[in-house]
């Protein structure tokens, strides 16, 4: 494995494992069961609500790496097309459900603005996305699909704040109304300066060209 390889199996292993939790937490075991009483009794009092939300976030991080392959656009333009369209459709399913969810979201108000925010960023950085492709303002949809999946990996940041939190000793109480906020925003701003800045040249409305993605 060289250097230039480890961050993109990183972000593989991460999505992957929180993709295979999910299936564990909310397929394999009752609803809610690895989540404290009062989550789960929300939970189950909105099952409709939580599993549209997980069912769709699901779609979008098991799709959404696969999406900046380079090597998948050039050999499978096809395939990266239709990856794309159920990746988008993951996005608008889960961030309704989790619009919805974010109306009783554990926290507070802080915790429920958090993550009501997240879900309406999300939904609207996918239909960005989805608007420039259809215009076929190529670079314009790259740079809305980063800050897309930007959002989509919150779900992994959520599930590596928590714990550090609780192992550093910070009262989930407190941890969890700021971690709703800290598990996105920063990802939109990495997202930004890391990969949509390009030594500070914006993809223009209308730009039709061809630059690459940042997984190879």
């Amino acid at each position: 494995m060289t250097v230039a390889r480890a961050p993109v199996i990183l972000l593989y292993l991460l999505c992957y494992g929180i993709v295979g939790y999910a299936a564990i937490a909310y397929g394999l075991l009752p609803l809610g069961q690895l989540v404290n009483s009062t989550m789960q009794a929300t939970y189950r009092a909105h099952p409709v609500g939580i599993y549209t939300h997980i069912v769709g976030a699901v779609v979008a991080l098991s799709l959404g790496p696969l999406q900046f392959s380079a090597r998948l656009r050039a050999r499978r333009i096809a395939l990266h097309r239709w990856i794309g369209r159920t990746y988008l459709t993951g996005v608008a399913i889960g961030g309704l459900g989790g619009l919805y969810m974010a109306c009783f979201a554990y926290g507070g108000p802080v915790a429920r603005f958090g993550f009501g925010a997240l879900a309406v960023v999300w939904l609207y950085t996918g239909a960005r996305a989805y608007t420039a492709i259809r215009r076929r303002a190529f670079d314009l949809h790259r740079a809305w699909m980063v800050r897309n999946f930007a959002l989509t990996f919150a779900a992994v940041m959520l599930r590596v704040y928590m714990p550090a939190s609780a192992a550093a000793g910070i009262d989930f109480d407190v941890a969890y109304p700021i971690v709703a906020w800290l598990c996105w925003v920063p990802n939109l701003i990495v997202a930004e300066l890391a990969f949509n800045g390009h030594s500070g040249k914006r993809a223009a409305p209308g730009s039709s060209g061809s630059r690459s993605a940042f997984v190879k």
